[in-house]
């Protein structure tokens, strides 16, 4: 009997809830997943599941464990995907991305993707935390801006423009606005960058730390903010492009705009051959960028 017998029924158990569940997921019959979960107990001489007539928990080991056997079971899967000879993508495809480009522009072509691919299924997780691919057992992240060297692949998907705004009943009142250092005189706000960046008229990069009454780590939360009239702000411009054109906002110090940001898809490089991988990074190369100019 092979020591990894029994994973793929302990797994789907404890996804499902309950033994019949378990049972269902893997299409065999619950008597027969009982027996092999009692076997890889006896091998482990540990109880992984509380029973009772009503309910199946896990227990510490059974929590313990958990995760260590899903990303087993990947893996597995991986290598089983990355030799067969059509090269579909299959199994399960965990991607990481910020909150509000996920929700714009990441998920729809990742549903998409799941979509063509019946046998692949997608986790998407929306944060900003930068998450250990490696460590948290991830596939794909999209980033963005410069990246240091951490030994994961990356690919270039698209880029970003930074543009720095106001709304024009904030700037009827207000100072003049025609060089970055008379940003000093006023109202900006806040968002989870410490500082602006902008290229002087040579090209060369300028930054500014920007002060001001109001702060939120969210962008929507500065958008609105200088949408009402509170002062300046510098936003990806995925935020700022249907203020601008029904002209909430006008864009300030635009000779002053910098360099685009460059959005990466990154990667573990042990799964950079990985057909799942490589569709996902294959679709946002070809259509992330069109995704986001999009009015």
């Amino acid at each position: 009997m092979s020591q990894w017998q029994g994973l793929d029924e302990f797994v789907a158990i404890a996804t499902a809830g309950s033994f019949s569940g378990g049972a269902k997921l893997l299409g065999t019959s619950t008597t027969r997943i009982s027996r092999v979960i009692v076997q890889l107990e006896a091998r482990l001489q540990a109880q992984l599941f509380d029973r009772t007539t009503r309910s199946v928990k896990l227990t510490d080991t059974g929590r313990a464990i958990l995760d260590q056997c899903r990303r087993i079971l990947a893996e597995r899967d991986d290598i089983l995907a990355s030799v067969t000879a059509q090269g579909e993508p299959r199994g399960e495809l965990r991607v990481t991305c910020s909150t509000t480009m996920g929700e714009r522009y990441v998920a729809p072509l990742l549903r998409r993707f799941a979509m063509q691919h019946p046998d692949l299924s997608v986790e998407l997780d929306l944060t900003n935390r930068v998450v250990d691919l490696v460590g948290e057992g991830y596939d794909l992240a999209i980033r963005t801006g410069q990246m240091p060297d951490s030994g994961l692949i990356r690919t270039r998907v698209g880029s970003r423009a930074l543009l720095t705004c106001a709304a024009p009943a904030y700037l009827k009142t207000a100072p003049p606005l025609e060089s970055v250092d008379q940003l000093k005189d006023h109202a900006c706000l806040l968002g989870s960058a410490s500082n602006w960046h902008f290229k002087d008229a040579q090209g060369q990069a300028l930054e500014f730390k920007p002060s001001g009454r109001w702060r939120c780590n969210n962008g929507n939360g500065v958008l609105e903010a200088a949408i009402a009239g509170m002062g300046v702000c510098q936003l990806p411009e995925f935020y700022v492009l249907p203020a601008l054109r029904s002209s909430e906002l006008v864009e300030v110090l635009g000779g002053f705009r910098p360099a685009e940001e460059p959005i990466w898809a990154v990667y573990p490089q042990r799964r950079h051959l990985l057909p799942k991988v490589r569709g996902a990074v294959s679709l946002l190369k070809r259509d992330l960028a069109a995704a986001i100019a999009q009015p």
